[in-house]
């Protein structure tokens, strides 16, 4: 019977998909041909254990682009955000494995680029036949677009991919894309049907969200704010604040989802903040229980926490406006 593998990875997000694709490909090439795949795409909530009891069902346990879990059956991770770890025990459990098979690296702006790049140099993995999605995934979740407009625009296979990513309304769909991301290049998956239909509809919302975002935003003092949680944007471009407002500096949204109340912090990849005012966003929302970059993060409430979500997001925007 073949091995089954369980690959945890940061769900609705091209780096996460990315990285559950590149890990696939490596296991099969270089571990074992014969395995099995089994995909589940993880989230942060605003409370409560991130890892599900019997989650990890496999005999081999993957974690990409996601928190550390000390779980005795956890037997690959690999991550690169700063909020890694959930506890200071977590950061020392992760210290002591002799696995060999648990990487981490928050200098690297992408975990499909950190990925690939340690399968190689470790396991002799070769990478060239997924040199576009890695680079593609190294330039989206390290905002490395060459402009706002590109970013928003989608003019481009990979964005158009990251937009039927982050925003698809199908739960299924990013687990179904990462055999193609595996083994398809960006231009192949988005002529796929029901991939290009997707993107058809999203990209008609994504028209509507950058005029409602336009009506609900304000930028004071080089840091662009908007609430949106009484309105259905779900998955919304977080490159629209820079587009609109090109000199902003920082921008913080309000928006919900049906699972959760979420506070982003973003900065502008176009224009760096003065050596004043340049702050670490990950630090700023780890102070009220969320975490990512130092120029990217974001905190997740309950559904019944727009009072104290609203309270944190005022509290980040008068630090970054201060």
């Amino acid at each position: 019977m073949a091995k089954k593998v369980r690959v945890c990875f940061h769900d609705r997000c091209f780096d996460g998909t990315s990285s559950a694709a590149v890990f696939t490909r490596f296991y099969r090439e270089c571990v074992d041909a014969q395995a099995g795949f089994a995909y589940t795409g993880l989230t942060h909530k605003p409370a409560g254990s991130l890892f599900d009891d019997g989650l990890f069902d496999a005999e081999e346990n993957v974690i990409v682009d996601f928190k550390y879990s000390p779980s005795p059956k956890l037997t690959w991770w690999f991550d690169h955000h700063q909020s890694a770890f959930l506890t200071p025990e977590d950061a020392e459990h992760f210290r002591r494995d002799s696995s060999g098979h648990k990487f981490y690296d928050p200098h690297y702006k992408s975990c499909t680029k950190f990925l690939a790049t340690v399968a190689g140099e470790k396991f002799g993995f070769r990478a060239e036949p997924l040199a576009e999605l890695i680079r593609w995934a190294d330039i989206i979740d390290g905002a490395q677009y060459e402009s706002p407009e590109a970013a928003v625009r989608m003019n481009v296979p990979a964005t158009q991919l990251a937009l039927v990513i982050e925003a698809s309304g199908d739960d299924g769909m990013t687990i179904r894309l990462i055999p193609e991301l595996a083994s398809k290049s960006l231009e192949e998956i988005m002529r796929l049907p029901f991939v290009a239909q997707e993107f058809q509809t999203l990209y008609n919302r994504h028209e509507n969200s950058l005029e409602m975002l336009q009506r609900h935003s304000a930028c004071e003092r080089g840091v662009a704010f908007f609430d949106v949680i009484d309105y259905p944007l779900e998955g919304y471009n977080k490159f629209i604040p820079y587009y609109i407002y090109p000199d902003c500096f920082y921008s913080v949204g309000l928006s919900r989802s049906p699972q959760r109340i979420k506070v982003s912090v973003g900065s502008n990849p176009w224009l760096l903040p003065p050596p004043d005012r340049d702050k670490n966003l990950a630090s700023l929302c780890e102070r009220h229980g969320g975490g990512g970059h130092a120029r990217v993060a974001a905190i997740s409430f309950t559904l019944g926490q727009v009072k104290e979500a609203r309270a944190a997001a005022q509290a980040i925007v008068k630090e970054l406006r201060g």
